[in-house]
């Protein structure tokens, strides 16, 4: 096994191997590339069909951070506000129509809870996968291997730790439902 196949399963890998620094580095390359553009620039549909796994003709607002890219599937007619972080180190599967308010973080690595397995640099992930129609409201994080549903609601600042069920609205830290009245 590969480390990329290693860290695309979910097993623990090291992030130092010379294939995944190379990916790395050309992800930053067209990071650098696409948060120079602005609206309208012919650039930007071949930065992101280049970065990501599957872009669709997603609108993504400048700046936009990954750390591969190409673990991340967009479904159609999805949008990304400004600022936002999508760490794919494991596979990040969005939707189609679902939107995503500024400084969203969608997160699939982890790390060791032991502090001297901690210090080897080991890491692994887990992937996120988000349903149709979603809206994830601005600085909302959420964590490795979390689902959410298709039509839920992540209100703005919540900290999604446990899988959102369809159509659900959840809210706070950590996310839990809201309570209608």
């Amino acid at each position: 096994m590969t480390a990329r196949e290693d860290m695309l399963a979910g097993r623990p890998y090291a992030p130092g191997d010379g294939e995944l620094v190379a990916m790395r580095k050309t992800a930053q390359g067209l990071m650098r590339d696409y948060n120079s553009t602005i609206i309208g620039d012919k650039t930007r549909a071949r930065i992101l069909t280049q970065l990501l796994g599957t872009w669709n003709g997603t609108v993504i607002r400048t700046p936009f951070h990954v750390d591969y890219g190409k673990h991340i599937h967009f479904g159609p007619d999805c949008f990304v506000n400004f600022g936002c972080f999508f760490m794919d180190i494991c596979e990040i599967r969005i939707g189609a129509r679902c939107q995503f308010g500024t400084g969203v973080q969608l997160l699939t690595e982890d790390r060791p809870r032991e502090r001297a397995r901690r210090a080897t640099g080991v890491e692994w992930g887990k992937p996120v996968t988000i349903g149709d129609d979603v809206w994830v409201g601005g600085g909302a994080i959420i964590l490795p291997g979390i689902t959410v549903g298709a039509g839920a609601i992540i209100g703005a600042g919540a900290v999604v730790t446990r899988d959102v069920p369809e159509g659900a609205t959840v809210v706070g830290n950590p996310a839990r439902p809201l309570i209608k009245d």
